[in-house]
Parts: structure tokens; sequence; C-alpha cells
């Protein structure tokens, strides 16, 4: 199957980085959001993208705009008629995803594959809820997507050859770097990554080093390009946070505790980037 048009669900940080990617590939696209203002935003962040790429050489306006033209925002799902590829990109809530996935589902064509950005949630049982399981796959970007090579192409229980090729062959189209990963929760990536950062959230708790000390520790001493805690900011504690507590019930193994200075800095709305303040202010 030869991928020409992306659904896309969410129009946030994933959901318009995705998009980004698809257009600049020649790829067209829906990105579709629950509010129109959602949407507006979304393709807003793109075109500012474009254009910060523009002022370094790296496009001209016409490839701006031609990016541009290729991506439709809508907030109807009735929209993704035409796609061969849907990607949900929505917020990291098993419940929300099941509940867009029957959705969308029951909407597109049989032959439509879906795909999940989620980053620790079971492929195979999102699968389940849908009526193509055989054409269910997770397709897990890394943000910012426009910029990192990599994305994890995760195969669930049912995942058809047919369906994790054609998945593969979009990801290279994009420019990406696939890597093909069994059904667990995290995955390959975030499994190593969000551990430590919730251990370097250990650290910090223990007093064992201010913020600035634990993030320029693991930079010199592991060759990290931003420590884990700068991270933790950009990725948002919150989700870091979800991703946690997603290994503790299905793993069942307490050294994946959450600890509890991330669960505090959630409960005080200090999620990061997003909200000017994690554990640095913005």
């Amino acid at each position: 199957m030869q991928i020409s048009t992306v659904g896309i669900i969410g129009a946030g940080t994933m959901g318009n980085g995705i998009a980004q990617a698809c257009a600049v590939s020649g790829i067209n696209v829906v990105m579709v959001d629950i509010a129109e203002a959602a949407v507006q935003k979304g393709i807003a962040t793109v075109a500012g993208s474009l254009d910060r790429l523009i002022k370094k050489d790296k496009i001209t306006a016409a490839d701006r705009d031609a990016a541009l033209a290729r991506i439709k925002g809508s907030t109807n799902y009735e929209d993704f008629k035409g796609a061969q590829l849907i990607i949900e990109a929505a917020t990291e809530n098993h419940e929300l995803k099941l509940k867009i996935l029957r959705q969308v589902d029951a909407l597109v064509a049989p032959g439509v594959i879906i795909a999940s950005n989620t980053s620790s949630i079971s492929i195979t049982k999102l699968a389940a809820a849908t009526s193509r399981a055989d054409r269910f796959i997770g397709m897990h970007f890394f943000n910012p997507v426009p910029m990192m090579a990599l994305v994890e192409i995760i195969r669930g229980l049912q995942t058809s050859d047919a369906t994790h090729a054609a998945v593969k062959d979009l990801a290279e189209r994009l420019g990406k770097t696939p890597i093909t990963v069994k059904n667990a929760p995290g995955f390959v990536v975030n499994r190593i990554l969000v551990p430590m950062i919730n251990e370097a959230f250990f650290v910090l708790a223990e007093g064992l080093a201010t913020p600035e000390d634990i993030d320029a520790g693991m930079k010199l001493g592991c060759n990290q390009p931003i420590g884990p805690l700068a991270l933790a900011d950009m990725v948002g504690l919150d989700v870091c946070l979800a991703v946690m507590e997603v290994y503790l019930s299905e793993f069942g193994d307490g050294k994946y505790r959450p600890c509890p200075l991330l669960k505090e800095y959630v409960a005080a709305g200090r999620l990061g980037r997003k909200t000017g303040k994690g554990v640095y202010t913005y």
C-alpha cells in the first residue's frame, strides 16, 4: 500500500509535528481536533516552524507554502475519508484513546490502517477495541517530531506483515529511521528513559544535588545532550508521571513507583515548559 494521505487525530505538539513531517515530505494531511481554535493553533505552529527553517536556509518560501497547502484542518472525523492511514496523537489517556479509536474505526473504510502515537499503552489492547486489529499498529514519534529521526514501530499481537511494511515505508519516506519493537509497556526508548527521569527526581528529592548539577552531571558524565530534569520539563511532567503509573500497573514491580516529588509537582500544576514552570522556570 502506498500512503498518500494521512489523517491525524490531535493538533497539539505531537499531532502538528507529525503533520509538518508529512507535509514537507509531499504527503497530504487531514489534521482533526475537537475545537477549531486548537486546529488553527496547530496549523499556526507548523507555519512558525517552517518560517524558522526558511531563516536557516533549510527550505524555501515556496517549500513552506507547498507544505502548508497539503495540510487541511478540521473538527470532523468524516474528513478522514480518502486517507490510507490514520495516526491517533491524542493525550496519553487510555480511556480517551479507546473512545477516539472506536469512533474513527466506525467511520473509515475497512482497508484503512490506524496507528497510535502512544508512548506507553499496549498496542494489542488498543487494537482489540477496533474491528481491524490486523491493520492496527503503533507509530511512536519523538518530540520535536520534525527534528527527531527515530520512529518506534510497535507490532501488536494481531498486526499483519502488510500493515507493518506499509507503515515502515511511510516512516522512511518521512526521512525517519524506524525501529521495530514488540508490544510491551513503554516499548524500548521510554522503558529505559522515563525510569531514568524518575530516578533523577528521587535524587533531587533526596537533596543529593541541585537540578542544575544533576543535569550537568548526566550531560557531561553520560554524554547526554540534555539533562533528565530539563528533558522532563520538555516532555511534560504529567506525561512522565502517566507513563510511570502505566509501568507500575502493568508490571506490578515497585521499581516503577513514581517519585513523590514528581507527583507533587504535577499536582501543583508544574508540568514543565508548557505551563512555564516545572523543575525549572521558563
